[in-house]
């Protein structure tokens, strides 16, 4: 109704477009779409001329930079999962939430899954620090690890079931104890090996032969 607002308007969607080929925005505008195959069953892309114009645009831009300054494990898994949660688009940048993916996603992988990826891990590490990967638990910095737990990139199935993993933990203050406590939950995960025998076997046939 008003030249100004006309004009602010037209900047505004002059910014978005000129934007949609930053890294975050994109993650945002494939989430935006993922959105509605999984809630509504849309079989057809929206066009990011629909999304520039919708007013979810912010709320799906700040949700890609979360996820490009998170770098989660499995980005397309953890924005299927988030869109199935059902908690609201506003609350999907809390850690908390990552957290929770971060749990579900440990007790329900397999467990070559489970140890291919920290075995990669720990050889980058390994790599970054002129070391060997089997020296992980030995020489990491405790602040380094308690990460490395926390984000999913070191398992459980490894850390609990041989001597320098248990060693490491046992370095560790109370407040990073307390920081991993939801992801190596002893009591679940020592259900978890009794009733997973074989997985336990493959585990520690690993961990004999890595002299870990």
């Amino acid at each position: 109704m008003q030249e100004k607002t006309l004009a602010v308007h037209i900047c505004e969607q002059k910014r978005r477009y000129l934007a949609k080929d930053e890294k975050h925005v994109n993650i945002g505008y494939i989430t935006f779409n993922k959105f509605f195959q999984l809630t509504q069953k849309l079989g057809q892309n929206k066009t990011y001329e629909e999304f520039a114009r919708s007013p979810y645009y912010n709320a799906f831009v700040k949700f890609g930079s979360f996820v490009n300054n998170t770098n989660p494990l499995y980005p397309e898994k953890f924005i299927d999962y988030v869109i199935r949660s059902g908690v609201k688009l506003d609350h999907w940048c809390r850690d908390s939430l990552y957290e929770s993916y971060v749990i579900n996603l440990i007790h329900t992988e397999s467990v070559e899954t489970a140890l291919e990826r920290s075995v990669a891990h720990m050889q980058t590490w390994a790599n970054d620090n002129n070391s060997v990967w089997n020296h992980y638990f030995r020489y990491v910095s405790t602040n380094r690890s308690v990460f490395d737990i926390k984000d999913g990139k070191i398992s459980p199935w490894l850390v609990l079931n041989c001597t320098s993993g248990k060693d490491m933990l046992a370095n560790f203050r109370d407040d990073q104890l307390s920081a991993i406590g939801n992801i190596i939950n002893p009591q679940i995960w020592v259900k978890k090996f009794k009733n997973q025998k074989f997985d336990l076997d493959l585990v520690r046939q690993i961990v004999k032969e890595s002299n870990l």
